[in-house]
């Protein structure tokens, strides 16, 4: 294999300066500032606090919690969103409510929101519709990574009483 040697031209004055590049890039910003200030049909910002985006009708929000007719919590802590989580974001403590025939509980509920990817695995996995993310809100942000974490008691805010019949009640 031959080696080839090229020949580098000399830079002039300018182009070590940048100059013609730095005057390239005013063009461009100068003429997208213009487009922006004075064209408005293809601008892509949205004037935030009086038009809001429009969600798409599959858009997976923050997560929220079910009750039953009772108004207890749905999920019975079958740790089954949290071992669909592909991030590992879902930490449950499951409570024990004392008879043989009644379901466990979760004494804690917590999701980290800063790892979740939004997948939605968790709600496809639950036997129980006891979690969803319909809620249509995303999670707001802060400065404060404790805010980011929802625990049960944020979870049922959002959460309304769930029509879906556990154990294969009816149709």
């Amino acid at each position: 294999m031959a080696t080839v040697q090229v020949e580098r031209r000399e830079l002039t004055l300018a182009e070590k300066l940048y100059i013609p590049e730095v005057v390239r890039g005013l063009v461009v910003t100068t003429r997208q500032m213009l487009k922006n200030a004075f064209g408005k049909k293809d601008v892509a910002t949205i004037q935030y606090p009086e038009v809001k985006k429009v969600y798409p009708d599959r858009f997976r929000g923050r997560h929220r919690l079910t009750t039953r007719e009772d108004g207890t919590v749905r999920c019975v802590a079958c740790m089954l969103c949290s071992t669909a989580c592909p991030a590992k974001c879902i930490h449950i403590v499951a409570g024990d409510r004392g008879g043989a025939d009644v379901e466990k509980y979760p004494i804690s509920f917590e999701i980290d929101l800063l790892v979740c990817v939004y997948c939605g695995f968790c709600e496809e996995a639950c036997p129980c519709d006891a979690i969803r993310m319909d809620s249509g809100r995303h999670p707001l942000p802060s400065f404060s990574r404790d805010k980011q974490r929802i625990h049960k008691v944020q979870l049922l805010e959002d959460g309304v009483r769930s029509i879906a019949r556990q154990g294969g009640e009816g149709t």
